[in-house]
């Protein structure tokens, strides 16, 4: 609820900041707008661990992320669409709309989930922040860093190839929208196999997926072929986030599930913006091109961690 008033209130500094042509308000709405998603992204993961049927949790989170794929498709579509039709202050007024909406939708939310959590509460109360150690919960979170690491690749450097190239950006966007599309798809195909199998083996088709679409783009980076690896790298988003999220927050005690979510969500912004500093320094050094050859292995790191709990005895704890 708070994350969503945030919002209304970005929405709001958006519009004033373009009728006043003022930037550093524009600065500041974003930095608001950041701490909204900051909180509201851990807690909507943790509620939706929360309020799971007994069982089914690895597809709730599937539905989750198709909600949060559909949002991505649809969201900067239509918000290129109302700026060209009714201008950029029409455009942000529907962010206070949407905001508002999504706090609408969560009250009654709110309402009953305190009943339905307050069932479940475990018996003590003696339960530690230690708990966050647990080796499957370290291993998701650090397979996440690097999962976003390698991502932060695609969506830093191959627009900033196809701008250097004088390409229009059209058709990164057209890129996106494949890996967004691919992803949608299979978010809940990826839940639901992680509620049957288990986390490790779908997060594994999932990085394999990635690292193979990572391959296609170092041999393909221009469209159309470049496509290929978009629906490659989407498809193992999709299979690998929701199995991530199970893997990390699953079995971790309730009253501390939403810390969890914020330390796991943390480490998706942790490997962004380390991916765009660390990965700059080598386009620096050896062009956009040169940034690519790189993606496969960090990937591949994330696969490896993932595996860690295994190796190390942990499958059995």
């Amino acid at each position: 609820m708070a994350g969503n008033v945030l919002g209304m209130l970005a929405g709001a500094l958006y519009i004033v900041s373009a009728l006043l042509g003022n930037l550093w308000i524009f600065a500041f709405a974003r930095a608001i707008h950041g701490f909204s998603m900051g909180i509201f992204f851990p807690s909507s993961l943790s509620t939706a661990v929360d309020l799971a049927p007994e069982g089914r949790v690895g597809e709730t989170l599937g539905w989750r992320g198709m909600m949060f794929s559909l949002g991505n498709i649809i969201g900067p579509a239509l918000g290129g669409y109302l700026s060209d039709i009714i201008g950029f202050v029409g455009a942000f007024a529907f962010t206070v709309v949407f905001s508002f909406i999504g706090l609408a939708l969560v009250v009654p939310v709110w309402r009953d989930s305190r009943e339905t959590v307050g069932k479940r509460e475990e018996r003590h109360e003696d339960v530690s922040y230690s708990e966050l150690l647990r080796s499957y919960f370290v291993a998701a979170s650090l397979a996440l860093f690097f999962f976003a690491f390698s991502y932060a690749g695609i969506t830093t450097y191959l627009p900033a190839l196809y701008k250097v190239l004088g390409m229009p950006q059209r058709l990164f966007g057209f890129y996106m929208m494949v890996i967004g599309m691919a992803s949608f798809i299979m978010r809940l195909i990826g839940g639901r196999s992680a509620d049957r199998m288990g986390p490790i083996p779908v997060i594994r088709a999932g990085m394999l997926l990635i690292i193979l679409g990572y391959t296609v783009l170092i041999l393909y980076r221009l469209p159309p072929h470049s496509y290929i690896s978009a629906l490659l790298v989407g498809a193992g988003f999709g299979l690998s986030v929701p199995a991530m999220q199970l893997m990390a927050l699953g079995n971790l005690p309730r009253k501390i599930r939403t810390m969890g979510s914020s330390v796991y969500t943390m480490f998706f912004d942790l490997g962004t913006l380390g991916g765009q500093v660390v990965l700059g320094y080598v386009a620096n050094l050896e062009g956009y091109a040169g940034v690519f050859p790189l993606l496969p292995f960090i990937a591949a790191a994330s696969l490896i961690i993932v595996h860690a709990p295994r190796i190390l005895g942990g499958k059995k704890k």
